[in-house]
């Protein structure tokens, strides 16, 4: 396979590249090590930081999992091959509030989280950038699949050239400020394309696996960590209907989400499917296929990139990382931080806490967090006034 030219457009940073120090967070993987090997092939001063974001010990030896004790050991060797420096940083602490607590919490109040998003917002583009920059860098570079462009009106967040690898849904929560300072070679790249850079570049971890399950979950299941840390949402209770009729127990609300069709334990005459979580009667709703048909979505901490949203514009909303984006309209609420997202056509399975991302084309317009009506305010009335988060905001 013949690699690409490589002209690396996302790094727009101006003069000898030797005069600018680039940090690269470096998981073990292979894609933040070929981030950092084109940036060393460049000539930029690379430095190298791996962050240590939970008792790496229980993970160790755990195939599918990122910066676990293996990770570590990786990309320590890949600083090695390239000649840079390379430092671990003890962010155990700040993860666990930031991140673990966080995805705990949202299972216990009946929805599905996504914390790689969380670990991006809080951990990675916050506290990491923090030290890129006291550091003295120029950028932070990852080894993200997303494209990072520069346009008349100012940067803007693309989908990655290869559809299949893109991870702008796991970055829509990046502030404007952020993005000055963030890099991602990767943007033009395939996966392919990456492997055999990597193996260009003799990195010793061409060929490995790509990490599958959530890193900070060393058994590869999520509901003993809930259990462990917040057991009520691991209590039993009902299995009800939209009337309220009680058709089964489960064995706890953290073990469902919306759209769940297995593991009801529930014979029916046709095929039911998780409605609705209601953590406060540890009541798990159930339902046929059509009770999941969703046209108005309530959203909560609108994070926006784009320029500021009319009332009822078009965009396209996807509503989990492996759906493809549906046509919807956004009206901004009365409260800071507040939208409903009205689509097009029903959209089944929608789950509190995951994202509701939205694009224009391949550009990332912003997104927010799907809540249960129930904890928003009032369905507000489809108005106009600009009332969003805006990510430039302190």
């Amino acid at each position: 396979m013949s690699l690409p030219s490589l002209d690396l457009p996302d790094l727009d940073l101006p003069g000898d590249p030797a005069s600018h120090r680039v940090v690269v967070a470096m998981s073990g993987g292979v894609d933040s090590s070929v981030t950092a090997a084109l940036l060393v092939e460049r000539g930029f001063e690379v430095v190298g930081i791996t962050l240590q974001l939970y008792d790496h010990g229980a993970a160790a030896g755990r195939s599918g999992a990122c910066c676990a004790g293996r990770d570590l050991y990786d990309a320590s060797r890949v600083a090695e091959r390239l000649g840079i420096p390379h430092y671990v940083l003890d962010y155990e602490s700040r993860f666990r509030d930031a991140v673990i607590d966080d995805f705990v919490e949202s299972y216990a109040r009946g929805e599905t989280p996504v914390p790689c998003i969380r670990c991006n917002q809080q951990v990675k583009f916050r506290d990491l950038l923090s030290v890129a920059r006291d550091l003295g860098s120029s950028a932070l570079a990852t080894g993200h699949y997303a494209r990072r462009i520069a346009s008349l009106s100012g940067l803007e967040l693309h989908r990655a050239c290869d559809l299949a690898r893109d991870q702008s849904y796991f970055l829509f929560a990046t502030r404007r400020e952020e993005l000055e300072w963030l890099r991602f070679p990767l943007g033009d790249l395939t996966k392919d394309e990456t492997r055999a850079a990597a193996r260009r570049f003799g990195l010793p971890i061409a060929d490995k696996p790509d990490s599958q399950d959530i890193c900070f979950v060393p058994s590869g299941s999520y509901a003993r960590l809930v259990e462990r840390l917040r057991p009520e949402a691991r209590e039993p209770g009902d299995i009800v209907d939209r009337s309220g009729r009680v058709l089964g127990r489960h064995s706890g609300i953290a073990l469902f989400t919306v759209g769940q069709r297995k593991g009801l334990g529930i014979a029916a005459d046709e095929p039911l499917y998780v409605l609705e979580i209601e953590p406060e009667g540890r009541r798990v709703v159930v339902g046929p296929r059509a009770g999941l048909a969703e046209t108005r979505i309530a959203l909560g901490e609108l994070n926006w990139l784009g320029a500021p949203p009319a009332g009822g514009m078009a965009v396209a909303a996807k509503l989990r990382s492996t759906q493809t984006p549906v046509p919807a309209r956004l009206y901004v609420g009365s409260q800071a931080g507040e939208a409903e997202l009205v689509l097009d056509a029903p959209a089944g399975a929608v789950a509190p806490g995951q994202a509701a991302v939205l694009y224009d084309g391949d550009r990332v317009l912003g997104g927010g967090w799907i809540r249960r009506p129930s904890l928003t305010h009032p369905r507000p009335p489809l108005i106009s006034e600009p009332l969003w988060r805006d990510s430039s905001a302190g």
